[in-house]
């Protein structure tokens, strides 16, 4: 009778500790995705206007809280003028845009990194004939859905 509740306590101990282990991330892993498969065709986010394609890496991953974006701004579309809501960094790839950061006009191209801190205001708009083609990088707080 002793080993039955030596036997029974040990399953239950050990199905307590598999139960709690489900609540714990595993270790590592990775995901890969290319801009062929998360390509969209949008129009210029905060009314900005005109055409993008929108490259929105990682958006479905669960309890991520990093958006890493790319962004290819067709000739005359824009990234409209908004308040930021968190710091946001934006790099320039290709191409030429005009960046508008708390009402002062700077111009940006290849190599540009600028960073927009919470409370700032900015917009985007491409210049020239060559696609504007920038990184987005910010972080944001986990959906409830997503923080299980």
């Amino acid at each position: 009778m002793r080993t039955l509740a030596i036997l029974t306590g040990g399953i239950l101990i050990g199905m307590a500790a598999a139960v709690a282990g489900q609540s714990k991330l595993a270790p590592g892993g990775y995901i890969i995705e290319q801009d062929a498969t998360v390509a969209t065709t949008e129009p210029g986010p905060h009314a900005g206007g005109g055409q993008t394609t929108a490259y929105s890496f990682f958006k479905t991953t669960p309890r991520l809280e990093l958006v890493f974006r790319k962004r290819a701004l067709k000739p005359g579309s824009a990234i409209g003028y908004h308040e930021q809501k968190e710091d946001e960094i934006y790099y320039v790839l290709s191409g030429r845009g005009q960046m508008t950061l708390d009402g002062k006009t700077v111009d940006v191209g290849p190599g540009t990194a600028i960073l927009t801190r919470t409370g700032s205001s900015h917009g985007l708009k491409q210049v020239g004939t060559d696609d504007l083609v920038i990184l987005i990088n910010y972080e944001q707080a986990p959906s409830p859905a997503s923080r299980r």
